[in-house]
């Protein structure tokens, strides 16, 4: 099928600086196809995915490369151009669309808005609006159309953005991890939903995305992206069969599965800094296979197996070689974690609502000292009212919530000051968690300062502490919530949670917005904060399969009622519930052949 979008040695730079965030870019994505694009968080993904736009972040700028959408060079056409060809030829779906969608405006009206700026591209604007309804599964038509976006759930306000992105059917649509927020019944209408819609339509898509179980479903090609270069590129079965570049092979074995537990392993070290990267590969300092040969220069793409599968790598042959062992010999690391006696938290009867209605109904759960314990369901099924119950955030509830045995009043601010610190909440967002008008440090030491009489040294010191525990450093200090990626910005907010040492920390989708090697860090990070300092969890989730890689007992919440509990394995294995199997047939898994390469060879030494 002729037309999609090419990409020319794109280059992204500093603005001013000439150092490059991005670097030497080349693919293609032919008209109604996929290509995933996967990397750890600052890797270059959304800055590649935001130039295809012709648009670059705050601080930098596009420096060289091309980017043709059929004949036109998007890099080439004027501020007026780019805004006829935006929403038309080519769409945007964001990855937090809280902060996308205009909060002054009803759907409705933002929806017709973008339909009245094209006009031409989608004849009638209300038979064209209702479509795009149904396209997405808004049920409802007329009260999503009046509804505020923060009236909406967060699934629903992504589902409201990639209705406005597909109203004119355009050419190239990227999406920059559009399934962030939503549970895996949603994901997968979604998906299929895209998937179909870009095959019938003929729309080249780039899908940027840190869940490769996702892409594996999703994409035709995959692109693996690493300190701003393209380092793997082809499709993706053959990508998730027999990894090619040795930190493909390490994202896979970071990949959570709901079919089977494990500890995950995360890649060791952490990516270069723009302007840091060293001179030859800027893999090799983390690599298990790496040699002197590594460091001299930067490798050029090697063909793999066929035309279409490239790797920058001088080991290819090497690294498939090894790919295909582990495919038939891999082995499988797996703990129990001790659950120590005795009901830290314990919910009894809850109910609760908003603005008279209700969303929790006699809900009743409890969490043993040193345990954690999952809550899942759907969008709106009331898992984060119930977290925000327990913590003090929604005060309009009844029941009983007990925490050391001793009853808890429902808000927060009229809680004893010992019993708010030892409950400490990581929200799922944190593009609007974090303050942008303070710096990491500020941020981080926040709980301290108002709840510790520590000193300014001492908060400090475990300000650093944490940067370090959750994979950032000490350096990110001075910086600001703008400066940092999505992944990044999570990781400051589970620091922010755990540096006053709490007894139970509850975490809202706290993994949603991370690459699999950083999400597979910090589920250890949890596991081990856990079994060292007694660290009880309650784990908000729609992720199955993290659920099974850090959850001893699963709670599953459908229309704000429990409709299964028990041991995480018996739930996922052998459900009771309707719902909870529809959960499980919903969720995605990675494609593999010939053996399970994603939880083998979990050390990388032996490579």
């Amino acid at each position: 099928m002729p037309g999609g979008v090419s990409v020319e040695s794109l280059r992204v730079t500093v603005r001013g600086s000439g150092i490059d965030v991005v670097d030497d870019v080349t693919f293609a994505v032919p008209r109604g196809h996929v290509l995933g694009m996967v990397g750890e968080s600052g890797s270059g993904k959304t800055t590649v995915a935001l130039a295809l736009l012709g648009h670059a972040r705050r601080g930098l700028e596009i420096a060289g490369g091309s980017v043709r959408l059929g004949a036109d060079d998007v890099l080439r056409m004027s501020a007026e151009q780019l805004q006829r060809a935006r929403g038309r030829r080519m769409a945007y779906v964001a990855q937090d669309p809280g902060s996308a969608l205009n909060p002054a405006l009803s759907v409705g009206r933002q929806l017709r808005e973008t339909l009245a700026a094209h006009r031409q591209a989608v004849g009638d604007p209300e038979i064209r609006l209702t479509e795009m309804l149904e396209e997405v599964r808004l049920d409802g038509g007329a009260d999503v159309l009046s509804a505020y976006p923060h009236q909406l759930s967060g699934g629903q306000q992504q589902r409201v953005m990639i209705a406005m992105a597909f109203a004119c059917r355009p050419e190239l649509i990227v999406l920059d991890e559009p399934t962030t927020g939503l549970d895996v019944t949603t994901q997968r209408h979604v998906l299929a939903t895209i998937k179909a819609m870009c095959e019938a339509y003929g729309v080249a898509a780039l899908y940027v995305s840190h869940d490769l179980a996702v892409v594996g479903e999703m994409a035709h090609d995959v692109g693996v992206m690493y300190a701003g270069r393209l380092v793997e590129i082809g499709p993706t079965d053959e990508i998730f069969r027999i990894a090619a570049h040795p930190y493909t092979r390490g994202l896979l074995r970071s990949i959570p599965r709901s079919d089977a537990g494990a500890h995950l392993s995360g890649l060791p070290g952490r990516p270069p800094r723009p302007g840091a990267r060293p001179r030859g590969c800027a893999f090799a300092p983390r690599c298990p296979m790496a040699v002197d040969d590594c460091t001299v220069a930067p490798p050029e793409p090697v063909r793999v197996t066929s035309e279409g599968h490239l790797a920058r790598c001088i080991r290819v042959q090497e690294s498939v070689a090894r790919s295909r062992e582990l495919l038939h010999d891999g082995h499988r690391a797996r703990g129990e974690a001790a659950v120590a006696s005795g009901s830290l938290l314990r919910v009894t009867g809850v109910s609760a609502s908003y603005g008279g209605q209700p969303v929790l109904r006699e809900v009743s759960l409890s969490v043993a000292a040193g345990e954690c314990v999952a809550v899942v369901g759907e969008s709106g099924s009331g898992k984060t009212t119930l977290a925000r119950c327990i913590v003090g955030l929604h005060e309009r509830w009844s029941g009983e919530i007990s925490f050391r045995d001793s009853a808890l009043a429902p808000g927060v601010r009229q809680r004893d000051l010992q019993a708010v610190r030892a409950m400490q909440y990581v929200f799922q967002n944190p593009y609007t968690s974090l303050n942008p008008r303070k710096t990491i440090q500020q941020i981080v030491e926040q709980p301290l300062a108002t709840m510790s009489s520590t000193s300014a040294l001492e908060r400090h010191r475990r300000v650093g502490e944490a940067l370090d525990e959750v994979a950032l450093g000490q350096d990110y200090a001075r910086r600001f919530p703008d400066e940092l990626s999505g992944g990044e910005r999570q990781r400051v907010a589970i620091a922010r949670g755990i540096v006053c040492d709490p007894a139970l920390l509850v975490c809202d989708e706290v993994t949603s917005a991370l690459d699999v090697s950083v999400q597979a860090t910090v589920i250890e990070l949890l596991r081990r904060l856990r079994d060292e300092r007694g660290l009880t969890l309650l784990f908000i989730t729609h992720d199955l399969a993290v659920v099974r890689s850090i959850a001893e007992r699963t709670v599953v919440i459908s229309n704000g009622e429990v409709v299964e509990t028990g041991a995480t394995e018996q739930v996922l294995d052998r459900p009771q519930a309707d719902y909870t199997r529809a959960l499980l047939a919903d969720a995605p898994r990675l494609r593999s052949t010939g053996g399970d390469l994603a939880n083998r060879g979990a050390d990388p030494s032996r490579s």
